[in-house]
């Protein structure tokens, strides 16, 4: 089982590790050094009667369908086996000099509420859900979704406040207030979000060094977009390259994940040759394969089967990729990727692969000109 760990330097780390920067990460792809993975303990299911779960969870779904999803905890095989799997990517990940970090996951039963609405939890499977970093700056997101306003809290918070103290910049987006105004219905009676309050989660960005994607849809509004950019000013120079009308229902990283410099993989299913992002315009493109349903144990998983082609870089020659997607692996060989197979058997039912479950804290890239 992964280790709980809520302190940033391990007593076990050598001079090395505690001579690196407390945080520093500005791309998705160069070598990484520290890394947090999220933990499945308590996971569960709001309930779906709030728009704003709905929205997030199941947006594809019907009021009717919406009626066959089991709500509450999630099945003990999912979280016993998950754990294992989790488990097994921090020894991996630790094998490979990674420092790995695994904060506890707040009780997601407990239900709080605001003076708008009332929630439950949701879960701690996805670190990178709500949370960007850039540079030295961790930024907390602000999520559309009312049953993870508090997520962070516990392992994860503690952790960034002992990030702050070793020199790291810790910030939070203006909290939204998720009144029932940010939130409608289109004309297939499937929920949307609005543009009173700027909200989106930080899985609806990309980081290119000088260069970030931002992906407009269910998870992301417009006046996210704007508080992005007149907060990234204050970190330099950076180009935000805003993708609309792809992919409308949430996070980005199924749609577009970066591989190393010049290399990127792209969903052929969402994007086609006119649609490519501009900052792209020059790269290899890599044309996913047809990703492998692989059955989920519930009726109605969390993610489609694209998430098979959501990885995570340990280095531009070394990936860590879903060990179901053979097709998907040999065509990262060919492009000289060492692959490293993993599992992780419900990922499609806890809507998160390995690009989800961690949350790269320093990797050892610079800030780069990759697009140029």
């Amino acid at each position: 089982m992964g280790e709980t760990m809520t302190n940033v330097i391990p007593e076990s780390a050598s001079a090395g590790e505690t001579a690196r920067p407390a945080v520093k990460s500005w791309d998705e792809f160069t070598q990484l050094r520290e890394v947090i993975v999220g933990d499945v303990a308590n996971a569960r299911l709001p309930r779906m009667s709030d728009v704003s779960a709905w929205l997030a969870c199941y947006p594809t779904l019907s009021e009717k369908e919406l009626r066959e999803v089991s709500e509450g905890a999630f099945p003990k095989q999912v979280i016993e086996e998950t754990t294992e799997d989790l488990a097994t990517l921090i020894s991996t990940l630790r094998d490979l000099g990674v420092t790995v970090h695994q904060p506890a996951a707040p009780d997601h039963a407990k239900v709080f509420s605001s003076p708008d609405w009332t929630s439950d939890g949701y879960l701690s499977y996805c670190p990178r859900d709500i949370t960007m970093v850039l540079g030295s700056a961790i930024i907390e997101t602000p999520s559309p979704m009312r049953a993870r306003y508090f997520e962070l809290l516990g392992g994860m918070r503690e952790l960034f406040q002992e990030y702050m103290l070793r020199g790291a910049t810790w910030l939070s987006a203006p909290k939204p207030r998720l009144a029932d105004d940010l939130f409608s219905l289109d004309d297939d009676g499937l929920p949307l979000l609005g543009e009173s309050e700027p909200v989106f989660d930080a899985a609806n960005v990309l980081r290119i060094g000088r260069d970030v994607i931002y992906q407009v849809s269910r998870s992301g509004n417009e006046l996210g977009l704007r508080w992005l950019e007149s907060t990234l000013r204050l970190f330099g120079d950076f180009r935000v390259h805003p993708v609309r009308g792809v992919y409308g229902y949430t996070h980005i990283d199924t749609t577009i994940t970066l591989l190393r410099p010049g290399l990127v993989l792209l969903n052929p299913e969402r994007l086609t040759e006119e649609t490519i992002p501009a900052c792209f315009r020059g790269w290899d493109i890599l044309w996913s394969p047809p990703i492998r349903d692989v059955p989920a144990i519930v009726k109605r998983p969390l993610s489609a089967p694209w998430l098979g082609m959501n990885l995570l870089m340990v280095s531009p020659e070394v990936a860590i990729v879903d060990e179901d997607q053979p097709e998907l692996i040999s065509a990262m060989e060919k492009k000289g990727i060492t692959v490293l197979p993993h599992k992780l058997r419900h990922s499609r039912v806890l809507g998160g692969g390995f690009h989800c479950v961690t949350l790269d804290v320093v990797r050892d890239g610079d800030l780069e000109d990759y697009c140029r």
